[in-house]
């Protein structure tokens, strides 16, 4: 028998080799290969350790692929290309860069731009009935009015047909059974009502219309222009951004990004937003389900969502055709991350509309030194808006010196405030008392022994909370209920709260105006968008009298009835060791005194503190905000800090402060001399303990010119860390606890 000759076998497709940067924490590529040269930002599934893991081709030339290769006998296959909408380069290029900047790894990045968990999750379905084109064996009535209903070749729930057709599940049931109707299931989500340009919005003044036309030119030009929008409280600068949004959604597919502190609590700015655009803006924050995340990180990817108000997250949507960002309140501290990814958003904004190539908006009342010096250095334009809307005037600012004027033992507002508080509400308005302390007492001291209440896992006071009735860390978060009996001394009743909080206060508001409708305003009393939108209802129709709150109170709110703000410790701010304590005390209660006056009645603000002469106080009673900025500056340059100098710190945890003592010294000791930096410590952080993990720190402070992430990453390369110690770097520290 012959055999048949054997036929040529094909010759294999040559295998590419491409880099996958996973949404892990690695600062490096690894290698695959794939039958086709995927485009890099193409979003595929791999193997990785027995697991399948999402992933991104990266690009060849991004120190992501530059780590040694993989021998191609062991590169492993692709699995799957995903249908997303691919990676833009500019997205890359910003993951890139921050990983760089903040020599977090390029995978901790990447991860914020690409969460698995939401990209990957499956969006719920539904049935949908649609005819099929067949006729029913007989066509009742019934039936006749279900397939009315399919004229247009649309899909429709089952419970919609028998409500729009008033008809039984059943006549339905039987069509499907002929093959007049079939069903198939189908995804629930729809993209949402997109906001209106061409809305008519409120009328401008003409300093509002100039600034508004300036920043709309500037999104029609294009191009990356950083602005500083400056006004005063109730000046109106949201109005004014409004108009270059609506300016971006005029493009084609135009896309824009506002960045809010603490998004959750924005219900008058979503209600002023819906009022000019007709349509609610998507959010994103961590407070979101996972499917309305998901929602908005499909409608970013795909352009059906054009317009996002995000916290700090939200900067690493994939957005596919962005066209502005705005920074509101772009001073509030809360736009830095110090869990993770170590970042501010204000300044990775920043960073973003440049390589994207846009306008960029910065707006606040209170401007970041920071930011004031790139104004002065020609980096950024400024805007200004000097006068409030409407004509109304700013509030009177005024001290009351609490060593000669103070208050009561036992009480914790002083004669002259008590008084104003009793002439304005008998006025028939409203007051504001704001105090930056949550809970009852901050410390809870053994009048037999002196100990006083610790968090066993933080170098923390436990605080006491009486709404609750129980002692809480804020820090960690440990809490137990209130103890009757000394932990120390085992003493009973012998615990006695010191110091006032908000909770305090509002004690002493009730008895001394107990016909007075109050309202305490903090992040332990509104823990729901929900309720803090029933709250700020109540309170601009006027069904709340006086506000007590913390910090969450000085967030742009509008209540035209409130004419009095008594800040009842104006000194808090500036204990303690932070080199912007001036500063930030200042912008906080230049912000909460503008919630004073907003409307037709004249404002009062009442500082009380024990140093009236201090220069910050000084500066808010005289108005004097340039002078003081001025002043500021010049400290920080003699001192050679920031914005003039560079800082970083270093942080290192673990849970045997020997173990974490021993790597911060053998750090310090590894530490190459260069001219231009200074490295001090290590020395235990102010926050010793938290979350049962010992801290010590050093702090380098670099001249501007000085490379220092190069030096950083050539440093630390240096040492052995051990595992049980964690070091974390944070360019750019805004905190130093």
């Amino acid at each position: 028998m012959s055999k048949e000759p054997l036929q040529p076998q094909p010759d294999p497709p040559p295998a590419h080799r491409l880099t996958v940067l996973l949404p892990m924490p690695f600062s490096h590529g690894f290698d695959y290969r794939a039958s086709e040269p995927f485009a890099p930002g193409t979003i595929v599934r791999v193997p990785l350790a027995r697991q399948h893991r999402l992933g991104v081709v990266w690009d060849p030339e991004s120190p992501v692929a530059q780590g040694p290769a993989a021998p191609p006998d062991r590169l492993k296959a692709v699995e799957a290309v995903l249908p997303l909408p691919p990676l833009r380069r500019e997205m890359r290029r910003f993951i890139d860069w921050v990983a760089g900047y903040t020599l977090a790894p390029a995978g901790a990045v990447l991860r914020m731009a690409l969460p698995p968990h939401i990209v990957t999750a499956a969006p719920p379905t539904q049935w949908l009935y649609h005819a099929t084109g067949r006729a029913p064996t007989r066509l009742t009535p019934a039936r006749e009015r279900v397939l009315a209903l399919f004229a247009d070749g649309g899909g429709s729930t089952l419970a919609e047909v028998v409500s729009r057709a008033r008809v039984s599940e059943s006549v339905v049931r039987s069509l499907v059974g002929q093959g007049v109707l079939a069903r198939a299931k189908a995804a629930i989500d729809a993209p949402p009502p997109p906001p209106d340009p061409e809305r008519p919005g409120p009328t401008l003044s003409p300093p509002q219309a100039a600034a508004a036309e300036r920043l709309s030119r500037a999104v029609r030009e294009g191009g990356f222009q950083p602005i500083l929008l400056a006004g005063v409280t109730g000046s109106g600068k949201t109005e004014v951004y409004f108009e270059a949004i609506a300016e971006a959604l005029r493009q084609p597919g135009g896309q824009a990004l506002v960045l809010l502190p603490e998004i959750a609590l924005t219900s008058q700015w979503l209600d002023r937003f819906h009022a000019r655009f007709g349509a609610r803006p998507a959010l994103w924050h961590s407070d979101l389900s996972r499917g309305a995340r998901r929602r908005t990180w499909h409608g970013v990817a795909d352009g059906t969502v054009r317009l996002v108000v995000g916290a700090r997250s939200a900067l690493f949507l994939p957005f596919s055709a962005l066209r502005l960002i705005i920074v509101d309140e772009e001073h509030d501290p809360s736009y830095k991350q110090e869990d993770g990814v170590c970042y501010h958003a204000r300044d990775m904004a920043v960073v973003r509309a440049s390589i994207e190539r846009i306008p960029i908006a910065l707006a606040s009342a209170t401007p970041s030194l920071e930011t004031l010096m790139n104004v002065e250095r020609g980096r950024y334009e400024r805007l200004d808006l000097v006068d409030r809307h409407g004509g109304a005037e700013m509030p009177r600012i005024a001290a009351i010196d609490l060593r000669r004027a103070g208050p009561e033992p036992g009480q914790w507002i002083a004669p002259a405030l008590a008084e104003a508080i009793s002439q304005t509400l008998a006025r028939g308005e409203q007051v504001l008392l704001f105090l930056n302390r949550r809970g009852y007492a901050p410390v809870t001291v053994c009048r037999a022994c002196g100990a006083r209440l610790e968090c066993p896992h933080c170098s923390a006071w436990l605080v006491d909370h009486r709404y609750t009735g129980r002692v809480v860390c804020h820090h960690c978060g440990y809490t137990i209920p209130r103890p009757r009996t000394c932990p120390d001394c085992g003493g009973e009743d012998n615990l006695v709260p010191c110091g006032p909080g908000v909770e305090r206060l509002a004690e002493e508001v009730a008895m001394r105006w107990p016909d007075a409708r109050s309202a305490v305003m903090t992040s332990d009393t509104v823990t729901r968008a929900g309720t803090l939108r029933e709250l700020v209802a109540r309170i601009e129709a006027g069904a709340i009298d006086l506000v007590i709150g913390t910090q969450i109170v000085t967030k742009g709110y509008h209540f035209p009835r409130l004419t009095l703000v008594g800040v009842i410790d104006a000194d808090l701010g500036l204990r303690g060791g932070d080199l912007r304590a001036g500063e930030r005390t200042y912008q906080q209660i230049m912000q909460v005194a503008g919630r004073a006056g907003r409307a037709e009645r004249a404002g009062r603000v009442f500082l009380q503190t024990y140093d009236p002469d201090h220069p910050v106080t000084a500066a808010l009673i005289a108005g004097e905000s340039d002078a003081f900025l001025a002043r500021e500056a010049d400290a920080r340059r003699r001192a050679g800090m920031p914005p003039f100098a560079r800082l970083a710190a270093l942080l290192l945890s673990g849970k045997s402060e020997d173990a974490v003592r021993a790597a911060a010294h053998a750090l310090a000791r590894a530490a190459p001399r260069k001219e231009g930096i200074d490295i001090f410590g290590p020395a235990p952080a102010p926050l010793a303990r938290l979350r049962g993990q010992f801290r010590y720190r050093l702090l380098v402070k670099a001249r501007r010119d000085v490379a220092l992430q190069a030096f950083l990453t050539a440093w630390v390369g240096t040492v052995r860390i051990p595992a049980s110690v964690r070091l974390r770097i944070d360019i750019d520290p805004q905190s130093f606890q």
